[in-house]
């Protein structure tokens, strides 16, 4: 059986092995029930104590006040990108922070819904800066950003307090850092990066602002038709909040939020010190003071290596370090179940990789 590697892929990301090993010893048997959990009916009671679980769990985690509900929700984090102006447009205008691909997408999206413009951009820089002015202009619903930009390796260290509801994809960082998510109307984000996999969008709604949504809506685009089922309008992927919920015990068992904030900083400057160390081989993308902890994006200065450069990193044992199709380069990314151990082995290679091309 070959031997597990380093996984540092963007998304789906790397999973702890305590929660890949409890998964697979439930996976015919769940709870003495003779059953898997994709097996067991939402309404049971074995799957509604596993839910609630995972809900208050991520309550106590990330210190939800009671003013905000959670939703788990299906569709990723671009399903998000159309129901939230499908909410909350309401005839006003919607700010939308322009550092990059994806904030570009949900603004493209909400131009369906209403008039579009951007609060601030960090387009004519390359996307290598958080630009923290914010112009907003009267009768504006919302401003959307995006907290950690995984194609250009940007993000925000803190958050802006602009007078309007603040919304923010936090896809590829929840969970990393903690939070006053009370600063926030709506916090989203797809599992699969840092936090579960593939198929349940956590939501984390003030429910105030919740209850100013559109109420022409279908039933199932309202925010409020899933706080009042308590997420199980329909059937929810079982099976990917499951594994949320394995992978919340295991941030618990780490330390909590704060344990994965500072091996956060430990890991991305490690990662960093080599990268800077030789800037004859390595050309980081974004500027020093707007660095992701989450994802380290950087070229070759020979970028006809890169390719060789993949697959020498794959033999050995670090897999997914290319960059995004979309811009290309290398990417290493470092979210909370990316193991201590295999960013030094990483730094290590980087560091011999260099001298023997510098």
């Amino acid at each position: 059986m070959m031997e597990r590697v380093f996984n540092f892929h963007a998304g789906p990301g790397a999973l702890p092995a305590e929660v890949l090993q409890q998964a697979a010893a439930e996976m015919t048997n769940y709870r003495d029930t003779g059953m898997g959990v994709m097996e067991l009916s939402h309404r049971s009671d074995a799957y509604q104590r596993l839910h609630q679980d995972a809900r208050q769990r991520l309550r106590k985690l990330l210190a939800i006040p009671a003013t905000h509900d959670v939703l788990f929700l299906q569709g990723g984090a671009s399903h998000q990108f159309v129901m939230i102006p499908a909410n909350f447009a309401q005839g006003g205008r919607l700010g939308y922070a322009d550092t990059g691909i994806w904030a570009n997408n949900a603004m493209q999206q909400a131009s369906l819904y209403g008039a579009t413009y951007k609060v601030t951009a960090a387009s004519a820089g390359g996307y290598r800066t958080i630009p923290m002015d914010f112009h907003v202009k009267e009768d504006t619903s919302y401003v959307h950003i995006t907290s950690n930009n995984t194609i250009y390796g940007t993000a925000y260290r803190v958050f802006p307090q602009l007078g309007v509801p603040l919304v923010a994809d936090m896809s590829s960082d929840l969970m990393s850092r903690p939070l006053d998510v009370g600063q926030f109307g709506l916090i989203y984000a797809g599992a699969q990066k840092n936090i579960g996999i593939a198929g349940v969008t956590i939501v984390i709604i003030d429910r105030d602002w919740m209850a100013k949504g559109n109420e022409r809506l279908p039933k199932i685009l309202q925010y409020r038709t899933h706080a009042e089922a308590d997420s199980i309008f329909n059937t929810p992927p079982t099976y990917a909040i499951y594994v949320l919920g394995l992978a919340l015990q295991w941030v618990e068992a780490q330390g909590g939020v704060a344990e994965m904030d500072r091996r956060a900083q430990a890991k991305s400057e490690r990662i960093y010190e080599v990268l800077d160390r030789y800037p004859e081989v390595y050309r980081p993308h974004a500027e020093r003071a707007y660095r992701s902890r989450m994802n380290a994006v950087f070229a070759l200065c020979d970028e006809a290596q890169t390719e060789d450069f993949v697959r020498a990193a794959a033999a050995a044992g670090f897999v997914g370090i290319q960059g995004h199709r979309r811009v290309g380069g290398l990417r290493i990314s470092l979210y909370n179940a990316v193991p201590g151990e295999g960013v030094e082995k990483l730094a290590d290679w980087l560091d011999d990789y260099a001298q023997r091309h510098r």
